[in-house]
């Protein structure tokens, strides 16, 4: 039998288009699947959460937060990996995401080449 091995999906939550289309390029540059939501309520209702191997999330976006869905992430026992990015970032905040299973916690502007390390490892975890 022939398995062929689908392409681990990284989800981009972020109400930056620019933003979305900046990090979608930089994972196709490296092969990997990106798919955008503008927020935490669109993936949700998608569904893509059963099929995502790692997960960006800014953690200031309209309606529910980055840290709120990976509290209901939590809550429903969906263990996916998360990168928080923001461009308000405080240490409490931080603190909060890292207890709660982060893999990291980025201010913007952060290194492109870091992000893609973050996310290998995220991926191999």
């Amino acid at each position: 039998m022939n398995l062929v091995q689908r392409p681990k999906l990284i989800v981009i939550v972020d109400d930056d288009k620019s933003v979305q289309n900046a990090l979608s390029n930089l994972l196709k540059s490296e092969r990997l699947s990106a798919l955008c939501f503008g927020s935490a309520e669109q993936f949700l209702e998608s569904g893509a959460q059963h099929r995502t191997a790692c997960l960006i999330v800014d953690v200031r976006i309209p309606g529910m937060s980055g840290l709120e869905l990976q509290a209901k992430l939590n809550d429903e026992r969906c263990r996916i990996p998360i990168i928080f990015i923001t461009g308000f970032g405080d240490a409490k905040m931080r603190i909060q995401a890292m207890r709660d299973g982060a893999v990291e916690f980025f201010t913007k502007p952060f290194d492109g080449a870091v992000l893609l390390e973050t996310v290998q490892v995220a991926l191999e975890g």
